[in-house]
């Protein structure tokens, strides 16, 4: 395992919510997880057990993550594993409920350390370059990465960017179909404010997410004189 920085094209870890918020590592091969200052990934958190979980290659170039019989448990798309488990890219992987990691295949991994090749449409300000799950605003990355939910919910509304989106089709597509009667407004809204917080730190001048009452959101992209 190396943290990320080489030209290699490798399948990668990165940090979103939690106190490692935006590392990265690469997987090339086993990746131990834990409190303990000895783990290629530490955190140093009491919820988090000395040995949590390990991250290794299998054969097929599968990937897979096993957790050390922690007592917090490690959780892979909100459900918690207590065997080999192998990811795929996207999954969402949670360590103790404290750090939130991201799997990205190698299939879908551009080196982080190069110039991303951005072709924004004209008149147009925030782009997601979605092969590197990159963010930027003008030339501007935003950073650290947002976390999974926020990245999702992003990506929802850029892609339907001018069309309300249905608060429902949000919770389906942010949280699972499974989840939809169980997600309460508050949940979303507060959704919406932390990813609205974000974006503004970086472009305090535009308001891109437009609340549309009782029914969605819409994502207004658009240019603005400075």
């Amino acid at each position: 395992m190396t943290k990320r920085g080489s030209h290699q094209n490798q399948p990668i870890l990165i940090a979103h919510d939690g106190p490692l918020q935006g590392s990265n590592w690469e997987i090339n091969s086993s990746i131990t997880i834990g409190r303990d200052a000895g783990c290629d990934i530490s955190i140093q958190s009491r919820q988090v057990s000395r040995q949590h979980a390990e991250i290794f290659p299998g054969d097929d170039s599968q990937i897979f993550i096993n957790d050390l019989k922690s007592k917090n448990g490690t959780f892979v798309n909100e459900k918690r594993i207590d065997e080999k488990h192998p990811l795929k890219d996207g999954d969402a992987i949670k360590i103790a409920l404290v750090q939130e990691l991201l799997f990205v295949s190698s299939d879908s991994t551009l080196p982080l350390d190069l110039p991303p090749v951005i072709t924004q449409k004209k008149g147009r300000k925030l782009f997601i370059d979605e092969k590197a799950r990159r963010v930027w605003i003008g030339d501007r990355e935003l950073l650290p990465a947002l976390s999974v939910s926020q990245y999702k919910l992003l990506v929802l509304l850029y892609r339907a960017e001018g069309s309300v989106v249905p608060r429902e089709e949000i919770v389906s597509t942010v949280w699972g179909e499974k989840a939809v009667e169980g997600v309460t407004d508050q949940a979303l809204d507060a959704l919406v404010r932390r990813l609205r917080a974000r974006l503004k730190k970086t472009d305090p001048g535009h308001e891109y997410l437009i609340t549309v009452r009782g029914v969605g959101f819409v994502f207004d992209n658009d240019a603005y004189a400075d």
